[in-house]
């Protein structure tokens, strides 16, 4: 056989080889959906443009498309094969509360419940003043619904840094309370009524700087009352 033959042979066999070694093996795909886990990216209530004017499909979809899933990636990929992938969530923020090593379960898991529960706080059409028993309390906690906004708001500014501003119940007191990063009312012995993100990400495209902007409007469009005055019961 002739060299020029040998080699185009041998090359050709090669390349058959490698082919096979390809059907059999083939190299992993970055692209390929990971596998589900145990905690899921709970749906929106509305469309992600529903709350136009006051906050733009755009932020939606980046604060819940992007961060809010991130928290739940990170949160299946840090209990993978620990017991704590089967506990429900609020087990697995109350389990994980103040626990150094669990510092990164806690925090993803407490943003994925304080996302979901800042989501159903918010409707289209809603804002203004609740009426019934909500009203009632507010008005024995703070005088009026008018202080009530104004120690909300001064309360969502006064969060130095990323964190959240919330109504809550302290046994039969309602209360306004804030906190930083991840931190949540449930491990404080507290029930949360509503909530507003202060983290930047939540109103900086909309709003860029103006966070008092985007508290008052949230007080003034957009809090769901009625989920607020279910969560008393």
């Amino acid at each position: 056989m002739k060299r020029r033959e040998f080699l185009t042979v041998a090359a050709a066999g090669s390349a058959g080889v490698l082919l096979a070694r390809a059907q059999v093996a083939p190299p992993p795909n970055p692209t390929a959906p990971a596998a589900a886990g145990a905690f899921a990216l709970p749906p929106l209530p509305y469309a992600e443009h529903a709350l136009e004017p006051y906050i733009s499909a755009r932020t939606i979809s980046f604060h819940y498309g992007k961060h809010h899933k991130t928290y739940v990636d990170n949160l299946n990929k840090f209990t993978a094969g620990t017991e704590l992938a089967a506990q429900p969530l609020e087990a697995v923020i109350e389990k994980t509360a103040g626990v150094l090593e669990k510092a990164a379960v806690f925090n993803n898991a407490a943003q994925v419940w304080n996302h979901t529960f800042f989501w159903k706080g918010m409707k289209p059409g809603g804002g203004g003043q609740p009426g019934g028993k909500l009203a009632a309390q507010l008005d024995k906690a703070f005088g009026s619904f008018e202080a009530f906004k104004k120690v909300f708001v001064e309360t969502g500014l006064a969060q130095f840094g990323s964190g959240w501003v919330w109504l809550v119940t302290e046994g039969d007191t309602l209360k306004v309370v804030k906190t930083a990063n991840a931190d949540t009312p449930l491990v404080h012995g507290q029930k949360p009524l509503l909530t507003c993100d202060v983290w930047e990400h939540a109103y900086y495209l909309d709003y860029q700087n103006r966070r008092k902007d985007f508290v008052e409007t949230f007080v003034d469009h957009l809090a769901n009352w009625s989920f607020a005055t279910a969560q008393l019961a």
